[in-house]
């Protein structure tokens, strides 16, 4: 069951947000502000520094010599906490990698930013997420 209240809002913010609710596609202001609150959620999980997920995007170019052996060989050095990476070719030179990672916040991150700063991969990005019961 929902449970209603109200909320003060500068009309300036107000009418940001309600500018921004626009742009995304939100059907109402109640489903921007529940996004809103989840996401400072899952923040609040990594901080805490109990089990998370995330996921870490990144292109290369599968045309620079030995990027993907070393790529591989991180994988095989955390298979404890990366659960299922997803390879995508982007074109005939570019690839993308989805990774899911699962753990303690801070080897997550140090996961991903070792592989984010491998030699030949030209962008990364970890997406923190959560499964925490408490984020619904």
């Amino acid at each position: 069951m929902n449970v209603r209240f109200g909320v003060s809002f500068d009309p300036e913010l107000l009418k940001k947000f309600d500018k921004l609710i626009k742009e995304k596609g939100y059907p109402n202001r109640s489903e921007a502000l529940r996004d809103l609150v989840r996401k400072a959620l899952v923040e609040e999980e990594w901080k805490k520094g109990k089990e998370v997920v995330g996921v870490l995007v990144i292109v290369f170019s599968h045309e620079k010599r030995g990027l993907s052996s070393r790529l591989l060989d991180q994988e095989h050095h955390h298979y404890r906490e990366i659960l299922s990476t997803l390879h995508i070719h982007l074109d005939r030179e570019n690839c993308l990698e989805a990774t899911v990672l699962r753990g303690r916040p801070e080897k997550v991150k140090e996961i991903a930013e070792k592989i984010i700063a491998t030699k030949g991969v030209k962008y990364g990005v970890l997406v923190p997420a959560t499964y925490g019961k408490e984020i619904k």
